[in-house]
């Protein structure tokens, strides 16, 4: 996964759209793994049993991500839904993301160039009112200090945007606390630099 900031989406969404009767329900949610892509496509398979096809796309990780990339076509012809769906979601700048997309055959063929440019309009649609938000992944960093350098410290995570998590007053202060990774190795230098190598940094799982 990149250590970068990117777009996911900030709740789940649903639209509709229709192409020569054929009904397309597009349902959107954020998925930060594969186990919550995994739940969600059942969820929504069983929600619309009764449609056609239930054909799904996901992108794990940043957007462009392939590694956790998956798709099916569920029973359209191969490559008319999966694959388009999955292209879409590749190039939307959106990452952690899972969509399916449910149709209900409404009697008249579409062809597979006809599905593809079904499918990919539908999930078009829905990104275009497609709710985001910034996810900034976050590695936790354990801080040991002596008091004299505790105000010098504290001036910095402000600049670093970090979220301090637990604070403990014995001998010496320890901060735990939350860093955007993009931020981590410039971070570590300047608390290097800051105490002359006298601060211990230690990485939290």
């Amino acid at each position: 996964m990149s250590q970068s900031r990117y777009l996911r989406p900030a709740q789940r969404q649903r639209t509709a759209t229709e192409v020569k009767l054929s009904r397309f329900i597009t349902t959107i949610a954020p998925t930060a793994d594969r186990a919550a892509s995994a739940a969600f496509v059942h969820e929504i398979q069983q929600e619309f049993a009764d449609a056609n096809h239930n054909c799904y796309a996901r992108v794990i990780g940043a957007p462009g991500t392939t590694t956790e990339a998956g798709m099916s076509d569920d029973g359209e012809p191969q490559g008319a839904a999966g694959k388009p769906l999955l292209t879409t979601l590749l190039h939307s700048g959106i990452g952690d993301i899972t969509v399916v997309v449910s149709r209900y055959f409404g009697g008249v063929r579409l062809g597979k160039g006809g599905m593809i440019r079904a499918y990919t309009q539908a999930l078009q649609h829905a990104l275009q009112t497609l709710a985001t938000e910034e996810y900034v992944p976050r590695t936790f960093v354990r801080l040991t200090l002596d008091y004299p350098l505790l105000e010098r410290v504290q001036q910095m995570l402000q600049q670093y945007e970090a979220v301090i998590k637990h604070t403990d007053y014995t001998e010496q202060v320890s901060i735990t606390l939350q860093l955007p990774q993009e931020y981590l190795q410039i971070f570590c230098d300047r608390i290097r630099d800051l105490s002359n190598a006298n601060i211990r940094v230690t990485m939290d799982k």
